[in-house]
């Protein structure tokens, strides 16, 4: 298998170096981020309802207290708006704001890299058939007639083994951008629509110290 896999990738010519350190590098930001994401789940519906019942009943210590034990993006949003309740509305409208872009911009670190890596292996994929096919034609050019079929192979494997290469790697990487995307807007509009309503709170109820 091991020699099989090595007359492949030696076969493939040097397009498969980029190929295999793009899969390489796709695959350490999918473990990276998918560890982010799964350290960050959460029933953002109930930590919201439950950070509005203690608002509600006067309990902002303990409201604040909540948000600073929760991992989530949505624990560290409220408690911008908690710590700043003393402000003008806009201005804590303003810091949850803030605190939020912060948040999402982390968990939307490197994806960029990730969607990049994705676009490229299959164009470097296609690089490698032009040049194999390129290949292919000058040996043919150079034989003429007396062309074999071994003189024609390397060119053809290289034209096929690119474009799987690129195509293997760029398939499953796009599909797990495209969760880890999704999780991150349903994150980000999660922060959005139940920050409205922490301000909404805010503004219509009382604060009572801690007993």
């Amino acid at each position: 298998m091991d020699i099989l896999t090595n007359n492949i990738l030696v076969k493939g010519g040097w397009v498969m170096v980029p190929i295999i350190l793009g899969s390489i590098i796709a695959l350490g930001l999918t473990v990276e981020r998918g560890m982010l994401l799964w350290k960050i789940r959460l029933d953002v519906r109930k930590f919201a309802d439950e950070i509005f019942s203690l608002l509600e009943r006067g309990h902002r210590d303990l409201a604040a207290e909540a948000c600073a034990r929760t991992p989530h993006p949505i624990g560290r949003v409220f408690a911008a708006g908690l710590e700043n309740r003393g402000e003008d509305p806009r201005d804590i409208e303003r810091f949850m704001e803030h605190t939020g872009n912060e948040e999402v911009a982390r968990l939307e670190k490197h994806m960029n890299i990730f969607l990049i890596i994705v676009g490229v292996e299959p164009l470097m994929g296609f690089l490698g058939t032009i040049l194999g096919l390129i290949q292919a034609f000058m040996a043919w050019e150079s034989a003429a007639s007396s062309v074999t079929v071994e003189q024609l192979a390397a060119g053809i494997y290289q034209a096929m083994i690119t474009t799987a290469g690129g195509l293997l790697v760029a398939i499953p990487f796009y599909v797990i951008y495209g969760l880890y995307m999704s999780r991150i807007n349903n994150v980000a509009r999660d922060l959005n629509h139940y920050s409205e309503d922490l301000l909404r709170i805010m503004k219509n109820t009382p604060s009572r110290k801690r007993k």
